[in-house]
């Protein structure tokens, strides 16, 4: 049975809908208000915040952290400097990815790792020999994701914490409310946003300073549906989703090497060894992954073609698709729609997608699954770049 958060006398309180999910063993709001509008609108359109408590948190340190980390990631930790928080994947010895998340680089032997999934054996099982210590702060630490155009000043109002001068993947260490609080410049929507970290004990204090102080910045509380398609808009790829975990998956073809989900550019072979680097290297000799994710933009008008012909309106899903669908050229089938949604900024339906390399050239023209009336159809759908929404505030610097 599903715990609450350190927040969760403040969501369940605020959840109207009574909509709960389990994330990880917690109660997580699904959505607050009976649909998710006003919440994916604050994550666009004002400050939106998100209980992201649920993901896994360690804490590395000790005089062999470094090369721990190095050894197990496939980016070079040693080009991250102390403050920065790097975005990364994890593989196993054939290398496929186990799971990806975010290194943050508190000191120069001192480390808090987030993981979607629990870590805490394998990362011990790669530290034999070294001088480390790893600790699962995962109920100790609360986190809360502050995201939106507003969220910024909403920070600068509340923390004494220079927020101006925190850039895009930097972490800041501060105050809110009187409570220690680390802050960092990071998310999973895709636009402006901030994560705040606190202990658990005094994580209502900062919620509540956040909610009273934020009104004037048009803070809502968000939860995971209208995080969902943020994400996906952001091109933002979900573990279990858009791949699956070679720990958990049952064939090979359920394994991913970090190319074939996006994140060839998370894979440095030029550094010193690390797990599932030779079988990399060869992928690599090779020419590469043989299938990659792409974004695809859906024809829409064949959407409403396909409804006008049974005498309907076209319906557009109200909230993010998480069920493969087969995406064809030519009839051939080459591979699949993981996660699909209607987007509310851009007006259009958009889908991540797993693709065989000779069929993902930009600009192509695809065929995808979609039922009508419990037949199945295919509407034609493009190859467009990621991320599908991409606006300057998220990197830019903060004007105040």
């Amino acid at each position: 049975m599903p715990v609450g958060t350190a927040f969760h006398e403040r969501t369940l309180a605020l959840c109207e809908s009574l909509n709960f999910k389990e994330w990880s063993g917690y109660y997580t709001v699904a959505a607050y208000e009976m649909t998710h509008e006003h919440e994916y609108n604050a994550i666009r359109n004002s400050s939106a915040l998100i209980d992201i408590t649920p993901l896994f948190k360690y804490m590395l340190t000790g005089r062999d952290a470094t090369k721990l980390v190095n050894r197990v990631i496939t980016r070079d930790v040693n080009k991250v400097a102390v403050g920065q928080v790097i975005y990364c994947c994890w593989c196993d010895p054939e290398g496929k990815v186990i799971d990806d998340g975010t290194i943050t680089r508190l000191g120069e032997n001192e480390y808090r790792w987030t993981a979607a999934d629990p870590s805490l054996r394998w990362f011990r099982q790669n530290a034999f020999g070294l001088d480390v210590q790893i600790e699962d702060i995962s109920e100790k630490i609360a986190a809360l994701a502050l995201q939106g155009p507003t969220s910024g000043k909403l920070l600068h109002a509340v923390a004494d914490v220079n927020i101006a001068a925190l850039k895009y993947f930097r972490v800041a260490h501060g105050k809110i409310a009187g409570i220690p609080v680390d802050i960092s410049r990071t998310g999973y929507t895709g636009d402006l946003g901030y994560e705040i970290w606190v202990s658990w004990q005094d994580a209502l204090k900062v919620f509540d300073e956040l909610m009273i102080k934020g009104r004037p910045f048009d803070i809502h509380p968000a939860g995971m549906v209208a995080l969902d398609i943020a994400r996906i808009e952001a091109g933002l790829i979900l573990i279990e989703v858009d791949y699956i975990s070679s720990k958990r998956a049952l064939i090979d073809d359920q394994k991913y090497t970090p190319g074939e989900i996006g994140l060839g550019k998370l894979v440095d072979l030029k550094k010193e060894n690390f797990v599932g680097r030779d079988a990399l290297a060869v992928e690599a000799k090779h020419g590469g992954p043989p299938r990659t994710l792409v974004g695809l933009e859906i024809n829409w008008s064949e959407v409403e073609a396909l409804y006008e012909k049974i005498g309907m309106a076209p319906q557009v899903p109200a909230t993010a698709s998480r069920v493969a669908v087969p995406v064809y050229r030519g009839g051939r089938q080459v591979g699949k729609a993981t996660s699909t949604t209607w987007s509310p900024t851009l007006k259009r339906m958009i889908a991540l997608a797993s693709i065989s390399r000779e069929s993902a050239t930009l600009g192509s023209t695809l065929s995808m699954e979609l039922t009508v009336e419990a037949a199945r159809k295919t509407v034609s759908a493009k190859v467009v770049p990621l991320p599908f929404f991409n606006p300057p505030r998220k990197t830019a610097a903060l004007a105040l």
